[in-house]
Parts: structure tokens; C-alpha cells; sequence
């Protein structure tokens, strides 16, 4: 079975549209752009066979996926709806005043900073999560607000 190029380029993006639409990890978006993009160069790989060298199409397929990647971002909500509804997390690592840690929110592992740059957080500790900044959790001690009053 010999597959032309426009063929395998259908194949690859029917998978990515696949995953995207089946994985129940939410790929944001990623897959199906980059399925799109290969569709894309499938349909200029049947327009134009055997005029476009096979690294000129995957140069192509690059292209078109990172500016799809970049356009779908506008879709994807800058705060996740289930982060401000779970505010609760272990540390797995300490805190250090002023620095960065890991902790523990919803199954994973986050890297976190306390919310008050003055305070250190032990490993295995309650922490509540206040917000999120990229992918760094800002979290203060579960006991913190006792301790400002």
C-alpha cells in the first residue's frame, strides 16, 4: 500500500481531530489546530502533487499549526473555572519565604508561591489557593487568616 503525500497529511489530521475531540485531558485546543493545519496541507498536496517537496510541506504544516495554536488562544479561558471553585492543597515540597515550592491541587503537582513574601510554608502542609499566575498557584497556610487577626 503506497499512500501519496496528501494522503498521509488527511490521515495525521483526522488523528489530531480525533485526540482532540476523545482525549478527556483537555489538550486546549493544541490538537485540533495542528489537525487543521494538516488538512490544510493535505488539500495543497492534492492540488499541487509531486510540485511541493515533502520539506516544504511539513515547513508548512509548522506554519499553519503555529498560527492556528495562536489564533485558538483566544478561546480558552484565562482562569479555570474549577481552580476558583477547589481552593484547598498540600505542600509537597517547602515554601520558602520570597520563593517557590510544589504543592498538591486537584491530583497535581503545582508550583506555588505564598501570597505574603515574609512567610515560609512547611512540607505536608494545608494551604489555601487564592489565585493562579500562569502556571504558579498563589497560596497563603491554611491557618493564615487566624494568624492576621
Amino acid at each position: 500500500m503506497n499512500l501519496q503525500p496528501g494522503q498521509v497529511w488527511l490521515i495525521i489530521g483526522l488523528a489530531l481531530w480525533a485526540i482532540e475531540l476523545l482525549v478527556p485531558l483537555p489538550t486546549m485546543l493544541i490538537a485540533g489546530a495542528m489537525g487543521l493545519a494538516a488538512i490544510l496541507v493535505a488539500a495543497i498536496a492534492f492540488l499541487l502533487p509531486n510540485l511541493i517537496p515533502m520539506a516544504l510541506q511539513i515547513l508548512a504544516w509548522m506554519l499553519i499549526s503555529g498560527i492556528l495554536v495562536n489564533l485558538s488562544r483566544r478561546f480558552i479561558p484565562r482562569d479555570s473555572y474549577q481552580l476558583q471553585e477547589a481552593s484547598e492543597g498540600f505542600t509537597l515540597t517547602e515554601i520558602p519565604a520570597g520563593q517557590t515550592g510544589r504543592v498538591q491541587h486537584e491530583g497535581v503537582s503545582w508550583k506555588a508561591r505564598c501570597d505574603d513574601p515574609q512567610i515560609a510554608i512547611a512540607a505536608d502542609q494545608k494551604v489555601i489557593v487564592l489565585r493562579r499566575q500562569g502556571t504558579t498557584l498563589i497560596v497563603v497556610p491554611e491557618n493564615w487568616l487566624d494568624s492576621k487577626t
